[in-house]
């Protein structure tokens, strides 16, 4: 279940550093080029499926947006359901919100009331990666608001540096696959 080194190396450098991006002084961890990357991408998902398919989920919830594109790939591996975290104002129906506290701020996220059909599921929360925090702790939060059980919250990177992972693990464990 371990990544070796190799492995580690070749999705490491299949994602690109954008200096300056969004603003100045920021490197944006671009993970378009991991998409692209059929060998790159293929290594992540085969790893992630092998950790977690013994872990009996229910579901996986992916954090806007990014967080869509590995959890959508992953539940169809695991064959369970998808369920998207979205942004205050993206969903339909009747939704629940958390607020997390930005630099200059805050911001919401949101989930279906009626998220998970199935009572007390198994839930993997998943994102492309974890900065400070806010958006994943809030995003547990919600799971667990609607009575789910969050098995772990997964994260391709981790910056570490900003030690938002501190933040998630008040709500569950937290699994990163590249720690930067």
């Amino acid at each position: 279940m371990e990544l070796s080194e190799i492995d580690k190396n070749l999705i490491q450098n299949s994602i690109r550093d954008v200096k300056d991006f969004p603003k100045e002084g920021v490197v944006f961890k671009d993970i378009t080029t991991l998409l692209n990357n059929k060998e790159a991408l293929q290594t992540l998902i085969n790893h992630l499926e092998d950790r977690y398919k013994s872990y009996d989920l229910d579901y996986i919830c992916g954090i806007d947006s990014r967080g869509f594109i590995f959890g959508s790939i992953l539940a169809d591996r695991l064959n369970v359901g998808f369920v998207p975290v979205r942004k205050k104002g993206k969903l339909p129906s009747t939704t629940v919100c958390e607020k997390y506290e930005l630099e200059y701020g805050y911001d919401e996220v949101e989930i279906h009331l009626d998220a998970f059909p199935k009572k007390n599921p198994r839930v993997l929360l998943i994102d492309d990666l974890i900065a400070t925090g806010g958006t994943a702790a809030a995003a547990a939060k919600l799971i667990k608001n609607v009575d789910a059980n969050l098995i772990e919250a997964c994260f391709i990177l981790n910056l570490t540096f900003l030690n938002g992972v501190k933040k998630v693990k008040e709500h569950t464990p937290v699994y990163s696959v590249l720690d930067i």
